[in-house]
């Protein structure tokens, strides 16, 4: 099947209506589908009169795509969509499901200094901002407090896990060169039976680039607050067999006592044959951070006296990771072999500040696996087998240097001294099968299972209890910090997963999937344990989703419509008051809306919506939080998105003025306190001053509004991290092969 587009449509390709574009062996692939987005808030008419319409939209597209008027397009016939999720490419009339992508054209003008701005293009997604390149994460999800949290969603670099499956960040990004990816593909929700632990609520792909295929460049970035960025992607021939690519950063911080320097690197070898495609490839990264914390008070974000003060001056953050890895394709008889080894190393250290005594932690560690899939194909069918490997040897010291201040509890319950100090060896096999369909010209049936055993072998190398680390007990009951004996812990899960494809008509698909979602539980839950807690407690978290969708699209717009709803079982997570909570239950349902509208052919407009209830599924007055069934999750805003107007006339010139949006929500899961949401616009335009050289301008937050990238309700008190105001941004570009 090919998908094609009309000349008006096309012409956008060479500005910010650009298709999507997925390298694959060698070759570049094009498509008019584009990456999208949810938009909530003042945009939330709109989304509705979108969703109202979109049934007429889909009625005039299904004749609207004719092959013949892409022919002598700007950019030449338009081939078959395709996507990595099964890591090969595929057309995406055959991906049943959701999957958004974010290609080198969107990240090129979006040029992030952080990954939430990256992640504004994806529906149902929302990176809270912490302070420097601190965040959270939440992607058809609540954003989840505490260590293990972030097993929630599954980080992959060339379509390999970042960390090993129990030992996440919650910090998704921190060990990811997102700076000059070739693409960063998202999978809402759980995906197929290729990815196991961790692709619970998401499922995040950088694709870096690939030798030969990489777009050379030299630039050089300044802005408010002292910010200066170079970046560069090596060789200047982008045919040669390899590549390197690298950035450093440096922020002054717009907060007193706050900044950071990153350094990352990319390397990148191919070898090509007849039947074989082998490509070695390097990742490092290294972050050093000065944090600020909270600032507290209702609204405290507001007060120009205080939102640019760090309470905390102390508090720090120094993280690096290194993955060496390969990717081998090669021909075997009827299968088509993919087979990528890997090697990784990471470790970070630093101080807790929003913990009462304010300890630190030191953690890393040293991992080795491989994942093997063998693929065959035939007209009416693809089999896919596979194996996965992981070892892990991971780490964790925590320590408190002086007295905790605070109430009398606090002083008592969080000593000074040694909290934790263990290591933990884990290891990951796993086995599954996904197989496809094409039932006939219209029908495409999906089914896969997964298997997967974890083990870990858990080292205690202190005192075990919850005890002060020379064995004089806590007063109130016992210390919070408790420590489980040496032990070890085996977990199996299966998950299974079946979608089915209908070919409405030509422009027109519609998919409907039903899959569940895992993950273990994280080495931080299992032995970084509180005071009433064992290691007992804990199960592997679940969750089962269902998800109907259409995709459509027509000579000078393309639509995309999701509902899904999901219930997870066993989850494990940290409430407001800073206790673990284990054994909860939520449900999770919603509606997502891409639509892109090439109105005119200077003219762009893309919206996106996203609106969703996250609940509680449980009853349970805890240490901390009272948690009711039927009351919101915090952290979860109902509506979602963001919107942008491009502009691109022929020339060398381009802008686009866009709109993030973010709901209100509740800062405690009994909904007592909330945080009103907020709107704001950012505008970015580009001039290409020669043929080589571009000069790019960003205005960041136009309105200088104040917000708050992040605000909870803890120890009886609001408690922020407010956003940056007005920032201004100029980088100067050179590319020889633009």
């Amino acid at each position: 099947m090919r998908v094609a587009c009309s000349a008006k449509l096309a012409h956008f390709a060479a500005g910010p209506f650009r298709p999507l574009f997925i390298h694959s062996k060698g070759r570049t692939v094009k498509h008019i589908r584009l990456s999208r987005q949810s938009k909530p808030g003042p945009w939330r008419g709109l989304a509705i009169a979108a969703l109202l319409f979109a049934p007429n939209l889909v009625a005039q597209g299904a004749d609207s795509v004719d092959a013949e008027t892409a022919q002598g397009a700007v950019t030449g016939e338009i081939e078959e969509v395709v996507v990595t999720s099964k890591r090969r490419a595929e057309p995406i009339i055959r991906h049943a499901g959701n999957i958004a992508n974010v290609d080198i054209e969107t990240l090129d003008w979006l040029e992030a200094q952080h990954i939430h701005e990256v992640m504004n293009k994806v529906p149902g997604a929302w990176i809270v901002r912490g302070s420097g390149q601190e965040h959270q994460t939440a992607i058809r999800s609540p954003v989840l407090g505490g260590g293990g949290a972030c097993g929630g969603f599954l980080p992959l670099e060339d379509g390999i896990p970042v960390r090993p499956a129990g030992f996440c960040n919650i910090n998704l990004f921190l060990d990811v060169f997102n700076e000059e990816a070739r693409s960063i593909e998202v999978v809402r929700g759980p995906g197929n039976a290729l990815y196991g632990s961790n692709a619970l609520h998401g499922t995040i792909n950088v694709l870096m680039p690939m030798p030969g295929e990489a777009n050379p460049h030299l630039s050089l970035e300044g802005g408010a607050n002292s910010f200066v960025r170079g970046k560069a992607l090596i060789p200047l021939d982008a045919e040669s067999n390899w590549l390197v690519a690298g950035a450093y950063a440096h922020d002054g911080g717009f907060r007193e006592d706050s900044g950071y320097d990153q350094g990352k690197l990319h390397i990148k070898r191919r070898w090509s044959g007849e039947s074989n495609d082998f490509i070695l490839g390097f990742t490092a990264t290294d972050l050093d951070q000065d944090t600020a914390g909270f600032i507290v008070g209702e609204d405290a974000y507001k007060d120009p006296a205080v939102n640019r003060t760090n309470p905390d001056p102390d508090a720090f953050r120094d993280a690096s990771s290194q993955r060496l890895y390969g990717i081998w394709n090669r021909s075997l008889g009827p299968f088509e072999m993919d087979l990528r080894p890997y090697l990784r190393h990471s470790d970070m250290s630093f101080l807790h500040y929003e913990r009462p005594g304010q300890p630190v932690e030191d953690n890393g560690h040293h991992s080795a696996g491989a994942l093997l899939s063998l693929t065959a194909a035939s007209d009416t069918s693809t089999t896919i087998i596979g194996f996965d490997f992981d070892y892990a040897d991971a780490w964790l010291r925590q320590t408190q240097d002086g007295p905790t201040e605070g109430n009398p509890r606090q002083r008592e319950t969080f000593p000074e001294g040694k909290h934790y100090d263990y290591e933990v060896k884990g290891l990951t096999l796993a086995a599954y099968v996904q197989q496809d369909w094409q039932l006939s010209e219209r029908w495409a049936l999906s089914g896969g299972l997964r298997l997967e055993y974890t083990h870990y072998d858990y080292d205690n190398r202190m005192i075990a209890g919850n005890t002060r680390d020379d064995g004089t007990p806590c007063g109130f009951g016992g210390c919070v910090y408790s420590r489980p004996e040496d032990r070890s812990d085996d977990f199996t899960d299966w998950a299974p997963n079946l979608s089915l494809t209908y070919a409405l008509a030509e422009g027109v698909s519609l998919f409907a999937t039903a899959a569940r979602g895992f993950r273990v539980p994280q080495m931080l839950e299992l032995y970084r344990l509180q005071f009433g807690q064992s290691v007992t407690d804990l199960e592997s978290e679940t969750i089962d989703s269902i998800e109907f969708g259409v995709h459509a699209w027509g000579n000078s717009w393309t639509t995309e419509i999701a509902a899904f709803a999901m219930r997870k079982r066993d989850s494990a997570f940290r409430d407001a008051e800073g206790y673990n909570v284990s054994g909860a239950r939520s449900k999770h349902h919603g509606i997502e809306l891409l639509l892109d509208w090439a109105f005119h052919p200077d003219w762009l407009f893309h919206v996106n919506a996203s609106w969703a209830r996250h609940t509680w599924d449980f009853d349970e007055v805890g240490r901390g939080e009272t948690f009711v069934s039927g009351n919101d999750i915090d952290h979860a805003p109902e509506w979602l998105g963001s919107a942008e107007l491009r502009y691109q006339p022929p020339g060398r010139f381009s802008a686009g003025l866009q709109s993030v949006t973010l709901g209100e929500y509740y800062l405690d899961g009994q909904n007592r306190f909330d945080y009103p949401g907020h709107t704001l616009l950012n505008l970015r335009a580009s001039w290409a001053l020669t043929d080589t050289t571009s000069l790019f301008l960003r205005l960041n937050n136009l309105a200088d509004r104040d917000v708050a990238d992040r605000a909870d309700y803890a120890q009886n008190n609001y408690r922020y991290l407010p956003g940056r105001g007005r920032e201004l941004f100029a980088e100067i570009r050179y590319a020889p092969n633009r």
